[in-house]
């Protein structure tokens, strides 16, 4: 089971769960746990092989990691937490995640809240997934890693997402990165599919105006989608909760508050 920890709130019993990225681990949250701890109670964990998700022995040997088998380890862990349904925050290949959960189990997200989300690989970002497939084997993992976080995130004032990131995939394996590497460049069809259906779970986007990469799908998803609301974050870039976690939090927790009303 994946590593996870709970704060749990005296008096409300609604949960936020917290889904983080490709590389990253539960501790990307540490700029939004003091003060979403205050009103609900939260779920922090760490994907398959990040932070303290080490792999599974019976994971060495299936060389293919797929959506549905990585959002079954959330459900796992809610089941396991007896959480029937949760408020879902995530970043970036983690709205995917949520996306994802959010179509195979609607009755148990209650709303998504979707920091740098990814709904589109535009141009450029397949070259770089091409460009990955090719050298992934014959580069160190931490080289590309590197070079993609420069890529997402090359503002000086990214600099703070980019070492953090960097950082946390440090802790990965080699092949774990692989696996999680080819999983995103299989990625299209699937949001093909999210982009055409407007799920009927509200969701809010909350992307940095600098998130070039990523911002102009979303504002398109969300000229579709009727259930779909963005807040664009100025002077911030593709991961929004570390760069602007102030403005992160205001506005989530407003998007949060209006289900307890």
């Amino acid at each position: 089971m994946l590593n996870y920890s709970i704060y749990r709130h005296n008096t409300n019993p609604k949960w936020v769960t917290f889904v983080h990225g490709a590389g990253g681990s539960s501790s990307i949250w540490y700029k939004q746990v003091r003060e979403f701890r205050k009103h609900y109670n939260v779920l922090l964990l760490d994907l398959r092989g990040h932070g303290n998700s080490k792999p599974a022995i019976k994971d060495a040997f299936n060389s293919k990691y797929t959506f549905d088998s990585i959002t079954d380890d959330i459900v796992e862990v809610i089941n396991k937490e007896e959480i029937k349904s949760s408020h879902f925050i995530g970043i970036s290949l983690g709205t995917i995640l949520i996306r994802n959960l959010a179509e195979k189990h609607p009755d148990r997200v209650e709303s998504m809240i979707m920091g740098g989300a990814i709904m589109k690989l535009n141009f450029r970002s397949q070259v770089l997934m091409k460009l990955g497939i090719v050298f992934k084997s014959v580069v160190p993992y931490m080289f590309l890693y590197k070079f993609f976080a420069f890529i997402i995130m090359p503002k000086k004032n990214h600099k703070e997402s980019r070492v953090l990131f960097v950082n946390e995939a440090k802790k990965l394996y080699q092949k774990e990165f692989v696996r999680w590497f080819r999983l995103t460049s299989e990625i299209n069809p699937l949001l093909r599919f999210f982009r055409s259906k407007d799920i009927k779970i509200p969701t809010l986007y909350v992307m940095g105006e600098e998130d070039y990469l990523f911002l102009p799908s979303i504002k398109k998803v969300v000229s579709m989608h009727q259930f779909s609301n963005l807040f664009v974050v100025k002077d911030s870039g593709h991961v929004v909760n570390v760069e602007q976690p102030e403005v992160f939090n205001e506005e989530s927790l407003a998007f949060l508050h209006q289900f307890s009303k």
